[in-house]
């Protein structure tokens, strides 16, 4: 058995629905049954407090309630005992060869061992990233990178259909702004004498961009300075508006290049940083199953608004046309057309709302930075305001992460060009570090990427540690064949009553808890939970190693131990897989 948290979930729900038929249960109690494993093996292996939740609607006690029930369970060879306890917890004691009878599984079963159908027939959309295509990924996109990739890799594995999708903000103002920068940079490469406004775009990045557009098109796109800055107010340093300031550079840009030109220089931008978002995250073992064009959405933008105008869901004041979100659970109601007839970036989300449930998703799932938090809120507005379940949407909101180097906090900004890639990351400290490190504690948490701890090979790296564990048996099975010693793995398994050691059993309940994990993790978008689950077994691997000879002279205890390691270095492959992390064979 995998796990038995199922069967006994399975057996609690056919002891209820005899329990119906005998009119002790009510026919319209529809329950959720939980079962979870105890912390102290002396009150079972697993409990429930089922028959506490039944009292209420039964009318009875929560201990008769439980007596009911467990007289009703039909019974199975992997549990043992069913004991009621305290104010009415029903406890499992599971029978004595479970435990190690999972290790037959994970060895017959390989890389497939805690893979479950629990989301069968339900298809999840999991956006994560998304970030505008303004310039290289940095430091601060990983942990969204490698969370997002993560979670979905966790769904996949409990069954649900997953479809990853990145939204590229093609189309907007901080487009608009990037254009013109590459634009004025390739003025500046052309010999033009100007001042780069301080709210352009800055960083290598840009100057690359802009002298392989002077390269292709020479001179086709420069014009005089005068004519670049003619009725553009002054920017912050020198007294004017820098917003103001940028905003007018870009309708110079449009007025001076012309539509076609323009697109030229904002698609060689886009496609060029667009271009290496892909390559990074793909390096970074990060793969979408969609790259979704925020410019696709045009005609669906029209269309939303339309509908919520004919809903009664808007208003127009001072020529702006206003959603009434705080009618459906947002602090204020948020404009979606501007004075002057463009939508707004929020039109577009509602669009992409309306789009994604459209595709047949039975639940879409952002992964937002923490900044987003107030976003949530207009988002559940719009999807309720378009008649769908606010159901529908999940959202999980990452804090960021901060990057220390020896010490000391290095400080990011996309606009001022001043920051660290995940390129630049991958390359300092390997991509398994890098991505077991941003999924090492709960998205909620801040946390902070010690550079030198990822890059040290000692114990005190978390992955180092884990990935040790793996290499550890690696070893011992290659002195196994050094040694010429006889390993039979059939034999192994017949011989698993041999194992009697604690810390064997500790090893053979932590092999036995991984797929109910997978569960959990998954259902709760955790990935720090299935990282703290392979610390816990790694741990248990070294102190069982150090503490116990596995080569034994004892042949049968010899085979016996070689299918325990083998157990756990199938789980530790199959979970650091999950993660995106490597399994090494030798360290």
């Amino acid at each position: 058995m995998i796990s038995l948290v199922p069967l006994i979930e399975e057996q609690i729900g056919l002891s209820l629905e005899s329990l119906k038929a005998q009119g002790i249960v009510p026919m319209d109690v529809n329950l959720k049954i939980s079962v979870t494993r105890t912390r102290d093996s002396s009150h079972g292996d697993f409990a429930t407090n089922v028959a506490m939740l039944l009292a209420k609607p039964c009318g009875r006690a929560p201990r008769d309630i439980a007596t009911a029930i467990i007289e009703a369970l039909p019974g199975s060879d992997a549990i043992k005992e069913v004991a009621i306890a305290g104010p009415g917890f029903i406890n499992f004691f599971q029978a004595d060869d479970a435990s190690s009878a999972v290790l037959g599984r994970v060895l017959e079963q390989g890389e497939a061992f805690g893979r479950s159908d629990v989301g069968a027939g339900k298809r999840i959309q999991v956006e994560y990233v998304s970030a505008n295509p303004t310039g290289p990924l940095h430091v601060g996109h990983g942990r969204g990178a490698a969370m997002g990739a993560t979670v979905s890799n966790l769904l996949s594995t409990v069954g649900f259909d997953v479809e990853r999708e990145y939204y590229v903000n093609d189309a907007g103002r901080q487009m608009d702004i990037l254009a013109t920068s590459v634009w004025l940079r390739y003025l500046i490469l052309s010999g033009v004498d100007l001042t780069f406004p301080s709210n352009g775009y800055q960083g290598e990045y840009i100057i690359a961009i802009s002298q392989r557009l002077l390269d292709e098109h020479k001179e086709a796109f420069k014009h005089d300075v005068a004519a670049v800055f003619d009725g553009v107010v002054d920017d912050e340093p020198a007294g004017g508006d820098k917003e103001k300031h940028i905003d007018d550079l870009i309708e110079r840009a449009k007025q001076l290049l012309g539509e076609p030109h323009y697109r030229v220089v904002f698609d060689a931008a886009l496609d060029s940083i667009l271009g290496d978002i892909k390559d990074d995250l793909s390096e970074f073992g990060v793969d979408y199953d969609c790259w979704f064009s925020e410019r696709s959405l045009t005609d669906d933008v029209q269309s939303v608004v339309k509908r919520l105008e004919t809903a009664g869901h808007t208003y127009v004041k001072e020529g702006v046309t206003w959603f009434k979100s705080s009618e459906f659970g947002d602090e204020k109601d948020r404009p979606i057309v501007r004075s002057n007839g463009l939508s707004t970036y929020f039109a577009s989300d509602i669009a992409y709302i309306e789009n994604k449930i459209q595709r047949g998703y039975d639940e879409v799932l952002y992964l937002f930075g923490a900044d987003h938090h107030g976003y949530t809120a207009r988002m559940l507005a719009a999807c309720e305001a378009l008649g769908h379940p606010r159901e529908k949407l999940q959202f999980v909101l990452i804090q960021f992460a901060n990057l220390f180097r020896s010490g000391e906090r290095v400080q990011m900004s996309t606009r001022s060009g001043s920051f660290v890639t995940i390129r630049e990351l991958r390359d300092e400290v390997g991509k398994d570090a890098a991505r077991y490190f941003y999924v090492m504690r709960k998205y909620s948490q801040h946390m902070d990427f010690d550079l030198d701890l990822a890059k040290s090979q000692s114990n005190d790296n978390p992955v180092y540690y884990v990935q040790y564990a793996h290499a550890r048996i690696c070893s011992v099975m290659r002195q196994l064949k050094q040694k010429e010693l006889e390993f039979d793995q059939a034999a192994g398994l017949a011989a698993l009553s041999r194992l009697n050691e604690q810390a064997e059993a500790d090893l053979l309940t932590l092999l036995a808890t991984y797929p109910e994990l997978l569960v959990r993790a998954a259902q709760a978008h955790e990935p720090h939970q299935l990282t703290g689950y392979l610390r816990d077994l790694a741990n248990a691997l070294h102190s069982y190693y150090n503490a116990h000879k596995v080569l034994v002279d004892d042949v049968e205890l010899r085979h016996a131990r070689i299918c325990l390691l083998l157990g756990v270095k199938q789980v530790l492959v199959n979970g650091l897989s999950i993660i995106g992390v490597s399994s090494p064979e030798v360290m």
